[in-house]
């Protein structure tokens, strides 16, 4: 099963990292976070990826390139030039990088990876970790038939929660998960007919499609009650940084 990543965009507010840098470059625990995701997925034996390229993405081809003899262990021999990589420390991955162009919407993005997508795949976005289970999102899916699964998250608070009585504050907690309400949280499962509801290459996948998906009954919620955070801007990398510095990055699922 391929999982496609959309790896294009420019991530604007993210400007201080991304003036460099593609926003799925942009490192947690000097790691990509595209490298958090792409482990996430290969956890649960999901090691096919499609990446979706665009703004600055010869910075994601680079780091592809370079990623086996910059991350294991190698032998050279000097006389003949060769290199041996040592094989327990790759990543057994395969990954298509494709460019998708610098102002295709997501939508269009999809559509120039479709001829890659000829049975059910995962796809997500390039900036956004979490615990999710795979293999229950898949099963999940799987059940019901539909052409297109979303995971619903609720998201987390950027400010603590206040509650008052006159003006005497009755509670407060710091920086809840919001109480109500479920939101796009990627992590989506697709059957290929649903790149037939994208009608252009600046389809906006998250607007018509969804939406049209949804008034057909052809589209589902995963409920996700655990940890979920995207990377939009500065404060949401710092927070991420600062969980994997102390050890506890809820989304670190591989060992």
């Amino acid at each position: 099963m391929r999982t496609v990543i959309l790896a294009g965009g420019v991530g604007s507010r993210l400007a201080e990292e991304t003036m460099v840098k593609p926003k799925p470059m942009v490192e947690i625990g000097s790691h990509p976070i595209l490298w958090h995701i792409m482990k996430h997925y290969a956890h649960y034996g999901m090691r096919a990826f499609v990446i979706a390229l665009g703004y600055k993405g010869e910075y994601i081809k680079r780091y592809m390139t370079d990623f086996a003899t910059m991350t294991g262990d190698l032998k050279v021999h000097v006389a003949t030039g060769t290199v041996e990589m040592s094989a327990d420390q790759r990543e057994d991955w395969t990954v298509d990088l494709v460019d998708t162009g610098l102002n295709t919407e997501t939508g269009g993005r999809m559509l120039r990876v479709g001829h890659l997508l000829d049975r059910t795949f995962m796809m997500t976005f390039g900036d956004g970790v979490s615990d999710v289970d795979l293999h229950e999102l898949l099963a999940f899916h799987r059940s019901h038939g539909r052409l297109a699964t979303l995971t619903a998250v609720r998201p987390p608070a950027r400010f603590g929660h206040v509650e008052l009585e006159g003006d005497r504050v009755a509670v407060f907690s710091e920086k809840p998960q919001t109480g109500e309400g479920w939101i796009n949280g990627g992590f989506f499962v697709l059957e290929p007919e649903v790149l037939g509801y994208i009608d252009r290459e600046d389809t906006y996948f998250q607007k018509e499609p969804l939406e049209r998906l949804a008034a057909e009954g052809q589209l589902m919620a995963f409920r996700h009650e655990s940890f979920w955070q995207c990377m939009d801007t500065l404060r949401d990398k710092v927070l991420l940084q600062n969980l994997w510095d102390a050890g506890h990055a809820p989304w670190k699922t591989w060992p």
